[in-house]
């Protein structure tokens, strides 16, 4: 059941998140309940530590042969691998880190594991490899200021991978075969300064590349690596052309397109003549995200997407078998199947629901058996947790919008009158909220706030036109989106208008800040976290592997000549005088994608001016604060914020 690329990889690298939908160019109902209001101080008090510790397990995979899981567990409150055999309780931990968690692992073999890190959340992920016995631990690609990518794992080969690096050129990544035992690198291909990716065919043969001027993008493709490569396919960025991987004959690709056509769909696509050859599946409201294959059984499995769940189309009866069986045999409300073995009839199992992070599970396909391995936060009752509700209303310029109320424990969405609101947009912008356990969103429903989630202009999974409609459009028409989602709030009385909060992080970060500048009647107070806070620092800052996309950054975002008085009044630091309500600021000092600075000049001009302002930052953090110790003292500092400023019923958490 092999999917996209990283597939096999235990993580998705988190330089990606911004630039989401940049990387798929080129290449996540209401629940009946008594229609009873119960008074807020009923609501069971739950640590803020229960919330955002580490889980008991994360992360598990299991071997190629099926006989071991790997896993991530704490130790001394850093995510360590550890490697199980199924059929016993020994456990070896393989690694030992004290600065920071593992970022990531994957099974090279079935006695070999490689893992990437990086330092202080500088996102220059290097590999690493240790044998599952914990010996010849190695440094693979131990390079200053360098960054891995995955390309491909090559499940037939015991000695080596596909990766990509920038060690050559900042900017660009350029293929090599490694050696996973000796950390000897062959380089494959000299990359000429636009290709954007790498695709290898079945056999881990390097056969196609995307590229992009930073508009426009296209395909290169060869029929054997003795061949040069030749662009078959070129279109402007607004379409996408994206392969999954190729035909089973490694002749055509599998894609998911959306050329002339406004949603993402899975489609065949031939390589040599640059055309479409077959729509295989699409469907009507939303794009697809994903696609996967059996690779020892060589079919087209399923295609993925989400409406306000994840949903899953089978091409495959044997697939969905398995999926049915699980259905039939899991109480919880959903799950998901994120790792087997090479043989594919051992599989690790995922559960979860919007109120519980699930648990793991192993099933044995040729014996029917299921077993329990592992709850990830066993601690926490779903039957205290919130129902994230679906919700759908007008924009004022009549654009459906998409997002989740999630409301305190004890209120339906016609019961709640009053409640004090915390808004949550989410970063991005180019990816969405979407449905399951989000423990933020759960705190803040514990302490006793609505939490409201909008899928505003711009986000992924609604199509090309509904994508489109967001460029250009920051602190303008998408921050309208979020406005016109707190009035809807507001006017089914389900909220407090004078105690509205907004929180986000990165893209949300600066939407936070530009709700408080362009909106200041709305918002008691604000908290950005890690955000953007002037346009045009924003994008002199970004890291040099995104300079390839700064022309499309220019053009979805804004170009600082062309659009400089736009830029201008849209970039909350230059309308710092605007702003009245207070603020707390977090920020990682090692952020390589919102650059400390965005946060400086935030609170620099807020001070200037005595509008009150509280900082937090951490030395050995970047983008987000992962280190458990952090994060608890980010949201302990956060509780007390909006504690302070918009109220909260008798369910504070001390």
């Amino acid at each position: 059941m092999k999917s996209l690329p990283y597939n096999n990889m235990a993580f998705q690298p988190a330089y990606k998140a911004m630039f989401i939908s940049f990387i798929s160019i080129f290449l996540l109902t209401c629940n009946a309940q008594n229609d009873t209001k119960n008074d807020m101080t009923d609501l069971k008090k739950i640590p803020l530590e229960d919330f955002f510790k580490n889980p008991n397990k994360s992360n598990l995979t299991i071997s190629p042969d099926g006989d071991y899981i790997a896993y991530l567990a704490p130790v001394n409150n850093r995510m360590n691998i550890h490697v199980q055999e199924l059929n016993t309780e020994t456990v070896t931990q393989i690694t030992f880190e004290v600065e920071r968690d593992v970022a990531g692992y994957l099974w090279a073999t079935n006695q070999r594991i490689l893992f990437l890190k990086d330092s202080g959340g500088d996102e220059n992920y290097k590999l690493f490899g240790v044998d599952t016995d914990g010996q010849n631990a190695s440094g693979l690609t131990d390079f200053d200021g360098v960054l891995t990518q995955i390309i491909d794992r090559l499940d037939n080969n015991n000695d080596e991978i596909i990766i990509g690096m920038n060690k050559r050129v900042p900017q660009i990544f350029d293929p090599y075969r490694l050696n996973i035992n000796t950390g000897e690198l062959t380089q494959l291909h000299e990359n000429p300064g636009n290709i954007s990716g790498w695709i290898t065919d079945h056999e881990g043969k390097l056969r196609m590349a995307s590229t992009t001027d930073g508009v426009n993008t296209g395909l290169l493709y060869r029929e054997t690596e003795e061949d040069s490569f030749e662009e078959v396919f070129h279109t402007n960025f607004k379409s996408t052309l994206s392969p999954a991987f190729f035909t089973f004959d490694n002749k055509e690709i599998y894609a998911l397109s959306n050329i002339n056509r406004d949603k993402l769909a899975l489609v065949r696509f031939d390589p040599k003549t640059g055309e479409e050859k077959e729509l295989i599946f699409k469907n009507e409201d939303y794009d697809l995200s994903n696609a996967s294959y059996s690779k020892k059984r060589k079919r087209l499995t399923n295609a993925s997407y989400t409406s306000w769940k994840q949903t899953k189309h089978f091409f495959d009866a044997h697939e969905k078998s398995i999926y049915d069986f699980l259905a039939n045999n899991l109480s919880e409300e959903d799950f998901v199947i994120t790792s087997e073995n090479k043989d594919e009839n051992k599989f690790i199992v995922r559960t979860y629901s919007d109120k519980s992070r699930g648990g793991y599970y192993f099933l044995d396909w040729d014996k029917r058996y299921l077993k329990h391995i592992e709850s990830l936060s066993p601690w926490i009752d779903e039957a205290d947790m919130a129902d994230m509700n679906p919700i759908q209303f007008q924009s004022r310029d009549s654009i459906t919008l998409h997002g989740y109320l999630t409301l305190p424990k004890g209120y339906t969405m016609t019961s709640a009158k009053n409640l004090p609101l915390v808004v949550n947009p989410h970063g991005g912008p180019w990816a969405r909220d979407s449905w399951g356990f989000n423990p933020e969103i759960q705190f803040l429903a514990n302490q006793g706030y609505a939490v409201l989630q909008i899928n505003f202009r711009g986000s992924t999974g609604y199509g090309k036109k509904f994508w489109e409609a967001s460029f250009g459009q920051w602190g303008l028409s998408m921050q309208d989106d979020i406005t016109d989602g707190v009035q809807w709030a507001i006017d089914k009385g389900i909220v407090d208008k004078d105690k509205i909060a907004i929180y986000g992080g990165s893209y949300g970060g600066y939407a936070t800040l530009a709700g408080l500048a362009f909106t200041p009647e709305l918002y008691a107070c604000g908290v950005d976290y890690v955000g953007v806070s002037n346009l045009f620092t924003f994008m002199e800052s970004i890291p040099p592997y995104w300079e390839q996309y700064l022309s499309m950054l220019h053009e979805m975002v804004g170009h600082p000549e062309k659009d400089k008085a736009r830029l201008e009044d849209t970039s909350p630091a230059l309308q710092a005088d605007k702003i009245i309500a207070p603020l707390f600021v977090a920020q990682g000092a090692n952020d390589p994608r919102v650059n400390k600075a965005e946060s400086d000049q935030m609170v620099e001009a807020l001070k200037a001016r005595g509008v009150e302002v509280q900082y937090l930052v951490k030395d050995n953090e970047g983008h987000g604060f992962h280190n458990e110790e952090n994060r608890f003292e980010f949201y302990r500092a956060m509780s007390d914020f909006l504690k302070l400023h918009i109220g909260q019923t008798n369910n504070s958490n001390k």
